[in-house]
This record gives structure tokens, C-alpha cells and sequence, in this order.
């Protein structure tokens, strides 16, 4: 039997290649739906292994894209579903664009890998991997802003546990997300540790319950809030039917019907993006309100989105609104849009707006327009004009109904970038469009909208069209949700905001000091150990 699993090693080095995609795929099922965190510890030591194990930068180098590659090719297979709801390009394109998305990602875990090779090779295994986890740091921060940023899905999030609890993310508040996913990875090269040798066994054994035990740990229960009342509202309008004209009052009346009766509440009212089809803003061309639902009139459409929420309520709903400039021969014509949020109170008054800064590319806009519009490509969303980048964070601040920041859709996911740290917001409002994303896609979104809760120790107050909407408080605990298929609302009290976490205070300054903690452990106290044992 021993001689069989001393045979193992030397198989994977002559396979190194497909065993590094094999990990990287066996990784990514640690992530929401399947949830599969043990399989993906185990995948992450076999990674941590076959890169110590490399004989050269190459190799390393190879090894750690082949993992990155796979990893994030079937971690990101939601993206492909996009591509069934839109007529422009063909389906299968969806299936070719995620694995060519992922040739550029995976130079990520790449580099990280390379630079653990590189910095400590002939370093032993628990310096090698404080080194590789240092690294893997930067390089997650890195892919979260380098060309606009897409950081989709962090390791660390295979260590947050369940809608109860959070398991190992409840560290994020002093680690930030990118510092976890270091985290992550020498918890697997502990594991790797104690495998390799057998008189560390006994703290493999004990290191394993304890994790479970931590992924498992519930919080106390969450304090009932004396503060602001809400209506959150998930209307059920499937993909097919956003840009329907034919549907929009039947949408519009469903909506309405889950959010009264409120005539009488001082309530928050939460509708999700794509909620509203009209124009709300003034002083468009007449033409553009030519297929609203209330008369091609942005006021009483205003008005009668007041009469539903009732006269002391607040409503923040997605919108589109559009930048009006003039052709060469003076029509007036939109030449840009926002996705945005719009504040109205009882009397269908605009209070307050939001416009959503980290756009979708090819969803949102067609980067390069004037070289791949002539090529055929286009957005995955109607629509010929691209939208444009708002400011960044801003607080909202609705009054009685508390100061709101708005993070839209995907931009949830940019971990410290989600509220504005010279106006603390008391909760996050995160509507979003979920339709276009099957299977995979929703409860990730909603696993990294807990992550941004801890971190920040916000609650956090997802609607979405069509699920998973959900009430999260600062702990990151699920305390109410809508599942996907259903037309239902939540009501309650919005969840106390936390004090302040050291996250939200120092940000990306935190994630790189780890980084650079992590590293100077692994570079450094190997000298420090064997001077004192050359001494002793």
C-alpha cells in the first residue's frame, strides 16, 4: 500500500499538466452551488504541492496557469448562459467566449506561482507556501482592478460557510477577501504538511474537525433593529420578458401588487434593477417615452410609482436614464446611458440617484467599438449606445429612511469599493438582474454580497428580478430570502449596521500588508530558525 502511494507522486510529475487542470476543476466546486469546500482545500494542496515540486520557473509558471485556466473556466461557466438570452451572436459562443475570457485570468495564479518558485523553491514546504500565499494576495487584488478588474470568484470564498453561517469568513473584517484567499491556501498547505508527514497526522486530524467546526459555527442571533422598516421586492420578470413592450404593464402591475399595502407605512421599498422600463427623468425627445406605461409621461409615471409605495415611503428601484446630445445636423438624440438607482418618495419626487460605476464589458458596453462592431460583435444586451461609468460609491441619504450606499448588480463583487468611507453608509442597497446567469451564477453573486457584508460590516439588502433577493445582515447571515423562480417580498427592519471593521477602515492597505506579512515570514524566518538552531 505505501509503495502504491510513494508511486503517486511520481505520476503526477510526469502528468503535472492535466493534474493541475484536474485540481483547478475539482477546486472550483468548492464555490457555490455545489459548496464542496474540503474538495477544494484538498485541490488547492495538490496545487501548493505540484508547484513546490516544480523543477523550473517554467514549469511552475505552466503549472499554475493549467490550474488558474481550469479553475476559473468552471467557476465562471454562468457567464456562457448570457449568451442564451440575447439574439446578436450565436449561443455557442457563450461556451468559447468564457474559456478565452480565462486565457487572460489565469496569468494570474500564474504569477503568483511563478513568484513562489522563484522567491522560495528551495525553501521548506510551510515557507514555500506563506510565500505562495503572500503572493496569490497581490495577484487577486491585481486581477480585481487591472483593466477595469474582474475578480470573480476569490479563493477565500470557498471558506465562507453557510446562509447561517459563516463559517472562516468571519475573519474578513480584519483580513479583507483577497487576505482570506491567502488564508485559504495555508490551511491547504497545512493539510499538505501533515499528509507528507506522517508525525504530523495527529494535527491533520485536528486541524479538520476544527474547520468544519468553523465552517459551521453560527453567529448569535441578530439584535432586532429599532430602525428603518422595509419592503423588499423580487417581482419575478424573466429575462425573455425585460425588453418585451407588450409586458411592461403586466410587469408593472405585478410589482405594484407585491409592494402595497403601504399607505399608511413609513417604509424603505426595494425594487431591483430592470424593475422600472420607463424613462423617470425629464427632458428627453419625446420619442423616447413614446412606450412607457403611463401615458409617455415621465412625471405621472413618477406619480403613480408614488401612489403604490404611498406618501411616507421611500423607494429605490433600477433605472435606465439616458445622456440627450445633438447629431451633426442638431436632432436631439441619446448619445449614452446610465444603469442606474433612483430615490423617489410618496410623491413620485426624485430624492436622490445613484449611476453604476463598474460596467459589464460586452454587457454594459462594446469595448474597441469602431474595431469589433465591423466585425459583428456586439453587446449581449438591447440596446446600440453603451452606457457610462458613474463616480464610484456614494451615500444616499433618504432621511428618516437612512443613509443608503448602492452597489448595482456585479459591482458587489469588488471587494473595497463598495461604500463610500467619508460618508458611511447604515446598509447597502444591491439590486440586481440575476435572469441571464442559470444555474451557478446567483448563488455566487449572493455568497460574495455576504463576504462584502462581513467586510465591511454592513448589512447588505439584495432585490433581484427573478432570485436569489435576500436580507443579510453584518455578520454575513442570510436572515430572509426569496429562492430563484418565485414572484414574493420580504418585510422587516433593515439590520443594524456594525462599528466600523478595520476593513473598511484601511481597505486595500490591509490586503497588502498581509501580503507583505506573509511574505516576510516566508523569506525571512527560515534564516531566523536555523541561525538559533546553528547558535543552539
Amino acid at each position: 500500500m505505501m509503495e502504491r502511494l510513494a508511486a503517486v507522486p511520481a505520476l503526477a510529475q510526469r502528468r503535472a499538466g492535466l493534474v493541475a487542470i484536474a485540481l483547478g476543476l475539482i477546486g472550483a466546486c468548492a464555490y457555490p452551488p455545489l459548496h464542496l469546500w474540503p474538495l477544494g482545500l484538498a485541490a488547492l494542496a495538490g496545487f501548493v504541492w505540484l508547484i513546490h515540486a516544480a523543477d523550473n520557473w517554467k514549469q511552475a509558471l505552466g503549472r499554475g496557469w493549467l490550474f488558474g485556466w481550469a479553475h476559473l473556466t468552471l467557476a465562471n461557466n454562468w457567464i456562457a448562459t448570457a449568451f442564451t438570452h440575447q439574439a446578436q451572436m450565436p449561443e455557442f459562443l457563450g461556451w468559447v467566449a468564457v474559456p478565452l475570457l480565462c486565457i487572460y485570468l489565469a496569468w494570474y495564479p500564474a504569477l503568483a506561482a511563478l513568484a513562489a518558485h522563484l522567491l522560495a523553491r528551495k525553501r521548506p514546504l510551510w515557507a514555500f507556501g506563506l510565500v505562495l500565499a503572500g503572493a496569490w494576495i497581490i495577484t487577486e487584488w491585481l486581477r480585481g482592478w487591472v483593466f477595469t478588474g474582474y475578480p470573480w470568484p476569490p479563493v477565500g470564498l470557498m471558506l465562507l460557510g453557510t446562509w447561517g453561517a459563516p463559517g472562516i469568513a468571519q475573519a474578513l473584517p480584519w483580513m479583507g477577501t483577497y487576505a482570506l484567499s491567502g488564508l485559504a491556501l495555508l490551511i491547504a498547505v497545512s493539510l499538505l504538511a501533515a499528509l507528507l508527514d506522517h508525525r504530523r497526522v495527529n494535527a491533520a486530524l485536528l486541524a479538520l474537525p476544527v474547520t468544519i467546526f468553523m465552517q459551521e459555527q453560527a453567529l448569535r442571533p441578530e439584535p432586532q433593529s429599532d430602525g428603518v422598516r422595509y419592503t423588499l421586492v423580487q417581482p419575478l420578470i424573466p429575462q425573455s420578458e425585460i425588453n418585451d413592450g407588450a409586458k411592461f404593464e403586466e410587469q408593472f402591475a405585478r410589482i405594484a401588487r407585491l409592494t402595497q399595502p403601504g399607505r399608511d407605512q413609513s417604509r424603505l421599498v426595494l425594487w431591483p434593477e430592470s424593475a422600472v422600463p420607463d424613462y423617470l427623468e425629464d427632458g428627453y425627445p419625446e420619442r423616447y417615452y413614446l412606450q412607457m406605461t403611463a401615458g409617455g409621461n415621465p412625471r405621472l409615471a413618477r406619480q403613480r410609482i408614488g401612489t403604490v409605495i404611498g406618501p411616507q415611503s421611500t423607494l429605490l428601484t433600477g433605472v435606465v436614464n439616458l445622456n440627450i446630445g445633438k447629431r451633426p445636423d442638431g436632432l436631439p438624440v441619446a448619445m449614452s446611458a446610465r444603469n442606474s438607482v433612483m430615490a423617489l418618495n410618496g410623491a413620485g419626487t426624485i430624492v436622490g440617484g445613484y449611476d453604476k460605476a463598474h460596467l459589464v464589458p460586452y454587457g454594459e458596453y462594446l469595448p474597441m467599438r469602431g474595431l469589433l462592431e465591423p466585425l459583428g460583435l456586439s453587446r449581449l444586451v438591447a440596446g446600440s449606445i453603451d452606457y457610462l461609468p458613474g463616480p464610484g460609491p456614494r451615500t444616499l441619504d433618504l432621511g428618516k429612511h437612512g443613509k443608503a450606499g448602492v452597489m448595482v448588480c456585479y459591482e458587489i463583487v469588488f471587494s473595497g469599493h463598495v461604500a463610500d468611507r467619508a460618508n458611511r453608509p447604515d446598509y447597502i442597497f444591491n439590486p440586481s438582474n440575476d435572469g441571464w446567469f442559470g444555474w451557478w451564477g446567483p448563488p455566487q453573486h449572493l455568497a460574495q454580497a455576504r463576504m462584502r457584508a462581513i467586510e465591511e460590516g454592513l448589512p447588505v439588502l439584495r432585490s433581484t428580478t427573478t432570485g436569489i433577493s435576500a436580507v443579510i445582515d453584518a455578520n454575513g447571515v442570510v436572515r430572509g430570502a426569496i429562492g430563484p423562480g418565485k414572484a414574493d417580498k420580504l418585510e422587516g427592519l433593515v439590520p443594524a449596521a456594525a462599528p466600523p471593521t478595520l476593513f473598511s477602515q484601511w481597505g486595500h492597505a490591509l490586503t497588502l500588508a498581509w501580503a507583505g506579512l506573509f511574505l516576510i515570514l516566508g523569506l525571512v524566518l527560515p534564516r531566523v530558525l536555523a541561525l538559533a538552531r546553528a547558535r543552539g
